[in-house]
C-alpha cells in the first residue's frame, strides 16, 4: 500500500470521527450519523476531483471505504451518546486539526498526479483540506468553522501545501515531505487555536 494511500485512508477516518462528533453533539439519529460523517470524509476530496476532472470519485473506486464508515456509524452512534458528557468543541477541533493536515497533503499529491501546475496543486490541498468540514458544519446548522473563530486555518493548510512543494523542489524524500507537511499543517493549527492566534479582527 502507498504512503498517499495511507494518508488518504488517515484523513477519511480522522473526518468521520469529527462528524460522528458533531452529529451527536447535535443529537441526530444513526441517518445523521452517517451522513454528516460521510460528507466529512468525502465532501473535500469530491470537489477537488470535480475541479481536476477525475472521474470516477475516490470513494466511488474505494467503495470499502464508504462501508466502513457505515459499520463505524453504527458502533460510533451508541458509544458516543454514553460519552456525549465529556465530547466538547475542543475535541472537535483536535480531530479537525489532524484532519486538516492529511487531508491538505493528499489533495496536494492528487493535483500533482494530474499534472497541476504548482499554485494550483496548492489551492487544490487548500480546497481538500477545508471543505468537508464546510459541508459539516452547514448540515449541522453552524456557521463553518473556518469563517467563525477567526484563526488560521486555510492559512495553515496554505503554507503546509507550500512547504510539501518546496520540499519536492529540493529533491527531499516524498515520504518525509508528505508526513512533515501534514504534521506541520496540524500543529499551526492546533498552535492558533490554542493560544488565541487571530486574523484581523472580530
Amino acid at each position: 500500500m502507498s504512503l498517499i494511500l495511507i494518508i488518504e485512508i488517515s484523513a477519511i477516518l480522522v473526518g468521520a470521527f469529527s462528524g460522528f462528533i458533531e452529529a451527536r453533539r447535535k443529537r441526530m439519529d444513526l441517518v445523521g450519523v452517517f451522513t454528516v460523517a460521510f460528507i466529512t470524509a468525502f465532501g473535500g476530496g469530491t470537489l477537488r476531483d470535480l475541479l481536476l476532472d477525475r472521474r470516477p470519485f475516490f470513494w466511488v473506486v474505494h467503495q470499502e471505504y464508504a462501508i466502513l464508515i457505515f459499520v463505524l456509524a453504527l458502533i460510533a452512534s451508541p458509544l458516543i451518546r454514553k460519552l456525549r458528557q465529556i465530547v466538547s468543541e475542543n475535541l472537535i477541533v483536535v480531530a479537525d486539526a489532524i484532519g486538516l493536515g492529511l487531508f491538505t497533503i493528499a489533495g496536494v499529491s492528487a493535483a500533482l498526479a494530474s499534472e497541476m501546475p504548482v499554485f494550483i496543486a496548492a489551492m487544490m490541498g487548500v480546497i481538500t483540506g477545508i471543505f468537508g468540514g464546510v459541508l459539516r458544519d452547514i448540515v449541522c446548522n453552524e456557521v463553518p468553522m473556518v469563517f467563525r473563530d477567526g484563526k488560521p486555518y486555510a492559512i495553515c493548510s496554505f503554507i503546509g501545501s507550500c512547504m510539501y512543494l518546496l520540499m519536492l523542489q529540493f529533491d527531499i524524500s516524498n515520504d518525509f515531505a508528505l508526513w512533515s507537511s501534514a504534521t506541520v499543517i496540524t500543529g499551526l493549527r492546533l498552535m492558533s487555536w490554542k493560544f488565541d492566534m487571530r486574523i484581523g479582527h472580530r
